[in-house]
């Protein structure tokens, strides 16, 4: 008998489609997020509605080094930052507003 013993009968294996399924689902879940961080004073971040029209729902406005961790969520389909900032995402990082 070895000397130590790992029992993996209580582990779960996921294939590779329930692994994609899995994060599609947080996906779903948790919404997309970005990380906007103002490299000067007064940045806008606006966010927009989905449907016919779309329109404003809300603004923030950053000062240099603030950071505002925004979400796509069933309302909000998308997301404008003017000024010179830094985005973030999980699909890397822009940066505009030389």
């Amino acid at each position: 008998m070895p000397k130590y013993h790992v029992d993996f009968s209580g582990e779960i294996i996921y294939s590779n489609f329930e692994v994609v399924y899995l994060e599609w689902e947080l996906d779903r879940l948790m919404g997309e997020f970005i990380v906007v961080k103002a490299e000067e004073n007064g940045v806008n971040v606006i966010g927009l509605t989905r449907g016919r029209d779309t329109k404003f729902h809300h603004t923030e406005k950053l000062d240099k080094g603030e950071v505002l961790l925004a979400q796509f969520t069933e309302n909000t389909s998308a997301i404008k930052a003017r000024g010179k900032a830094s985005r973030s995402c999980r699909h890397g990082e822009i940066i505009s507003g030389e």
